[in-house]
């Protein structure tokens, strides 16, 4: 299962990621090694069942040094680093006109670090916030929180997170229109924005401690309407079997996991062939 071309891996990802230039004489291609990565975040399969004879061309290199790859470039961060880069890079194909912010709860079945039972779910999970451009393509996701809570706990320092994400990556917020769902009708995510020169697009939820009756706070519901490409982006994120169910203990490989399935997805659309 081909997740992304070789050609593709050795033109976009392979010049972001801190190979070693010393030492031994590496055995395998380093794109088959990305390669390799790749296809346990597609399949999802356990670290030990990589089928890694079918996956490199000639001698293979053991999972558990897919596995230690995949790692050690988790705890530097160059998951992150390769995603920041290529959304600089190619920030002409976002749609910036509106960006849109939700949430996600995955259940953990191994628990971890930042992970909470969830009544909801009936089961511990792990919930993440992200944003996403106008076309449903992922932008940003922030550092799960632990323990049992809803959406907006924390959520001015959250929100902060993905900006700082956004920044990182060039991308300019002010004047941006931001959609959201009733949840994240919250004083402190208004003025959040607002601090930040964001356009907020949330409808008054009066079931919030904020919600007043004569409010006359602005909301646009055709603008509202673009929240549907949530919906689109969660169906291609769970084309990625890796992410459907949280098995990683450690959250920087989650969120490396997480990285590589928006770099997967801006590359494939970066391929895409243009249409009349």
């Amino acid at each position: 299962m081909e997740v992304l071309s070789k050609a593709i891996i050795v033109t976009w990802l392979l010049p972001h990621l801190p190979f070693p230039t010393h030492g031994r004489r590496r055995r395998v291609a380093p794109a088959e090694v990305v390669g390799a990565i790749l296809y346990k975040l597609k399949t999802g399969c356990q670290w030990r069942w990589l089928p890694v004879a079918a996956l490199f061309s000639g001698p293979p290199l053991s999972w558990q040094g897919v596995y230690y790859h995949f790692h050690t470039w988790s705890k530097q961060g160059a998951w992150k680093k390769l995603w920041l880069t290529l959304l600089r890079l190619h920030r002409r194909l976002l749609d910036l006109s509106s960006v849109q912010l939700d949430s996600s709860h995955t259940p953990a079945k191994n628990g971890g670090v930042a992970v909470g039972y969830q009544g909801r779910k009936a089961a511990r999970t792990t919930n993440a916030l992200f944003l996403a451009d106008n076309q449903g393509q992922p932008l940003a996701l922030a550092t799960p929180q632990a323990g049992q809570h809803h959406d907006t706990v924390e959520l001015e320092a959250v929100f902060g997170e993905l900006c700082q994400t956004l920044a990182q990556a060039d991308l300019c917020l002010q004047g941006l229109f931001l959609n959201a769902d009733k949840a994240f009708d919250v004083n402190s995510l208004r003025q959040a924005c607002a601090h930040r020169d964001i356009e907020v697009n949330i409808p008054r939820n009066r079931r919030s401690a904020d919600w007043q009756i004569d409010d006359d706070t602005l909301f646009d519901p055709e603008l509202y309407r673009r929240r549907q490409v949530i919906e689109q982006l969660n169906a291609w994120l769970d084309g990625f079997k890796t992410l459907l169910v949280r098995f990683e203990t450690c959250l920087h490989t989650w969120l490396a996991f997480h990285w590589l399935a928006f770099t997967v997805l801006l590359l494939r659309r970066i391929g895409r062939s243009p249409t009349s």
